[in-house]
């Protein structure tokens, strides 16, 4: 019986032993936990009591975010702070911080006038009913919430016309001050109104103007950078897309306007752009100028039928290009464009020259028809006179006494006669070749009004590029 109780004892006592050690082991695992750093393969090993000791003070202090939430009383719905603004008295001024800057203008209609950008925004401002001492939560000093638990300012942008598909940044970031951090990426479709006179060389400003739909200049107030020059630096290193266009330079003012009876305070940044003109020179400019040089060689070609179809057909398609213009620029543009000066001119030039080409081409007919009518009474008194002659020529040959009484010195004088008429006739010929090969008078009239008119078309014509050129260049090398 003995020997069974000390059998017992024996291997309880084994038991026991070894659950401690199994605890010992299990204890060890959970206090020296490694991860392998895949930067260079070496395995470091930390001490959960450790992380758990960097993560809560020793005299119990809460180190996480929810804790500093539980402070702020954000764990759950609070009306109080997303009600109304973030001040303790009502006449106490919201200040709120907003920068702007521009990733990519990504298109710019002229015909209706709008502008379409992608913008970076960023708002801050104070909430003075959340802070903390970053001390008491083991130096956490900003916390990420959602933005529907916070007030936030009621900012729009007055000249977006559509609804931003983007959808909006759901959080906001708080730091240990009370200061709120918004930051949104927003897709902008606004009007601009344009100035195309110099269009393709033409710089255009779009505004964007922030301001608050509720508060008033009293309640709310705006505060941004005001360096032209640092703006755009910030925008130039952040842009990614221009389009057609080249970013210049962004600048900001701030004025107040009253809205409804009610003064606020508003925000406006503009950009200035100026247009890529490469491709508008080489598809439109430079085939309307061609179409012109065409018109100019035309002056060359001999006054006809085919000179007045060839001009004819380079006008029509000067009248193509202009109506492709037309599908570019806006309709409700104040003053006429450059270009539309530029092609109205080219085909008022061309149209002329048309209509001259018409005319001289009408004087040469009328002279022609007057040489006409003359050949014929010559062609009449030519065959008369032969006939007579081939008359008495017969009767000479057959009975000279039939012929001018038949005596010899009749004859003769028959003979002499003939020869005087075929001389005439001889003389009328030579004379009938020399007026073909001479011009009429009308002929020479309107080779004279083609020779003046080549040389003032072409003056004109190079005077009338050179001033529209010479605008073109001015305008676009105007002040920024």
């Amino acid at each position: 019986m003995v020997l069974v109780f000390i059998c017992f004892l024996f291997f309880a006592g084994g038991l026991t032993s070894s659950l401690e050690i199994q605890d010992d082991l299990d204890n060890q695992l959970n206090s020296n936990q490694s991860y392998t750093d895949l930067s260079d393969g070496n395995t470091t090993s930390y001490n959960i009591s450790d992380y758990n000791n960097q993560t809560s003070d020793k005299t119990g202090t809460k180190c996480s975010y929810r804790d500093v939430l539980e402070y702020l009383n954000l764990t759950k719905s609070n009306d109080a702070l997303t009600m109304s603004r973030p001040v303790r008295h009502h006449k106490s001024k919201t200040v709120v911080y907003i920068e702007m800057r521009i990733y990519a203008i990504l298109d710019v209609r002229e015909a209706d006038q709008s502008f379409i950008s992608y913008i970076w925004i960023l708002l801050e401002w104070d909430n003075e009913f959340i802070s903390w001492n970053e001390k008491d939560f083991c130096g956490l000093s900003k916390v990420v919430v959602p933005r529907e638990s916070l007030w936030m300012p009621d900012i729009i942008i007055e000249e977006m016309t559509e609804k931003d598909k983007n959808v909006p940044s759901p959080f906001v970031t708080v730091d240990d001050n009370g200061f709120v951090d918004y930051r949104d990426d927003k897709f902008v479709i606004s009007t601009c109104k344009m100035n195309i006179f110099n269009f393709p060389f033409d710089i255009q400003r779009c505004k964007i103007t922030f301001r608050s739909i509720s508060y008033s200049d009293e309640e709310l107030l705006f505060y941004m950078k005001k360096d032209s020059t640092l703006i755009t630096k910030e925008s130039n290193d952040n842009i990614r897309m221009q389009y057609e266009w080249r970013f210049l330079n962004m600048s900001v003012t701030e004025k107040t306007v009253c809205n409804f009876y009610t003064n606020q305070t508003v925000v406006v940044y503009t950009i200035t752009m100026k247009r890529k003109s490469a491709l508008y020179v080489v598809n439109f400019l430079l085939p309307i100028l061609f179409f012109l040089c065409l018109d100019f060689a035309s002056l060359l070609m001999p006054i006809g039928g085919e000179k007045i179809s060839f001009k004819i057909t380079v006008l029509l398609a000067v009248t193509v290009m202009q109506l492709i213009l037309i599908e570019i620029l806006p309709f409700t543009s104040s003053r006429i464009p450059l270009i539309v000066i530029y092609c109205i001119g080219v085909f008022a030039l061309m149209l002329s020259s048309l209509i001259e080409t018409i005319f001289v081409n009408y004087l040469m007919e009328k002279d022609s028809s007057s040489l006409e009518d003359k050949k014929e009474s010559d062609k009449l008194q030519i065959i008369k006179t032969s006939s007579i002659a081939s008359t008495c020529d017969e009767m000479t040959d057959q009975t000279p006494s039939m012929c001018k009484g038949g005596s010899s010195s009749q004859l003769f004088l028959a003979m002499e006669k003939v020869s005087d008429e075929l001389g005439e006739i001889k003389k009328i010929v030579l004379d009938k070749e020399f007026e073909e090969k001479k011009d009429g008078y009308w002929t020479g009239v309107a080779k004279k009004i083609d020779k003046i008119f080549s040389i003032l078309y072409v003056l004109t014509a190079i005077l009338f590029l050179s001033v529209v050129f010479s605008v073109w260049l001015f305008k676009s090398n105007l002040p920024k």
